[in-house]
């Protein structure tokens, strides 16, 4: 594995991920997920790298992805068992979850992996 077209491109789709959330979940549906006091935005900003590097390490180790089209596909998929994943453990312990939220945000989830993941692809070709 490349380490220089692992670090660019998880780092690229990190930052891809942080804006996508504050885009999809502080200004396009603030209402449905409203802000909590106690965010830690260093807590985001790493968990939003995280994820770029996993996606990155996959792509790059493993699944040799680096077109837009295949990066854009492979994130999809990741992104709707990440979004039930997530939102099946987020709401096990309520009484009454909100289902409609729990689409609506894998629904997002879905969309911003497979724009970072299409993000990904794209980098690990141009680096080629």
């Amino acid at each position: 594995m490349n380490v220089k077209n692992f670090l660019v491109s998880g780092s690229v789709g990190g930052f891809i991920d942080f804006l996508l959330g504050w885009l999809f979940y502080g200004i396009l549906f603030k209402d449905q997920f409203p802000p909590s006091e106690n965010m830690n935005m260093l807590f985001i900003f790493l968990g939003c790298m995280t994820f770029g590097f996993l996606v990155s390490y996959i792509f790059n180790k493993w699944a040799g992805i680096s077109n837009l089209m295949s990066g854009i596909k492979a994130g999809a998929i990741l992104g709707l068992f990440i979004g039930f994943y997530s939102n099946f453990f987020m709401n096990a312990m309520q009484a009454a979850p909100n289902y409609q939220n729990m689409g609506l945000d894998i629904v997002i989830t879905i969309a911003s992996s497979a724009i970072v993941s299409g993000t990904i692809a794209f980098v690990i070709g141009k680096l080629k």
